[in-house]
């Protein structure tokens, strides 16, 4: 009976080294989180989440499942651009951001919007690409493609495959 009880509370080694383990988090999630990225004291850009899940791994990636604003400044502090989305995914090795549902980068200086359901964000480069349907509205004109790069505060754009150009015109209607 003695021989029975001892082999019965036996752990094998390596289920105590799991639970011994320093690295027994699955990941961390946080609320209300702000990122700043900034040059020589001057803040260039400012992340704003509802909620942001990181896995605990060596690659560094970064879940906005409740979407993001990204606030761009200049030097002075003005904001000048916007980039909006219902989701995103920070792939931090790669310095890349990848934004799904309702999309939307918009700059305040030249009154340009865009719309797409996905977009990816290059922030080593600066540079974001949209590889789906995009909507851009200037004060002009309406103008539709397929895809899209552009300076992360859409400053300059370059619009692939265009399908449609519409002229807005300011009339009053009597």
């Amino acid at each position: 009976m003695m021989a029975v009880m001892l082999f019965s509370c036996e752990n094998p080694i390596k289920v105590v080294q799991e639970l011994a383990s320093d690295d027994t988090l699955a990941g961390i999630t946080a609320y209300d989180v702000v990122f700043y990225r900034s040059d020589s004291g001057h803040v260039q850009v400012e992340l704003n989440a509802p909620k942001l899940f990181r896995q605990e791994s060596e690659n560094e990636n970064l879940e906005f499942s409740n979407g993001f604003v990204a606030n761009m400044y200049d030097v002075n502090h003005v904001r000048t651009a916007l980039i909006r989305a219902d989701y995103g995914v920070s792939y931090g090795q790669q310095q890349l951001v990848e934004a799904k549902g309702n999309v939307h980068v918009e700059n305040f200086e030249t009154k340009e919007m865009m719309d797409s359901d996905e977009l990816f964000w290059h922030q080593d480069t600066k540079m974001i690409f949209a590889r789906s349907n995009v909507k851009i509205v200037t004060p002009d004109k309406v103008i539709l493609g397929d895809s899209l790069t552009a300076k992360e505060d859409f400053s300059q754009y370059s619009i692939f495959n265009v399908t449609a150009t519409f002229d807005v015109e300011d009339e009053e209607i009597p």
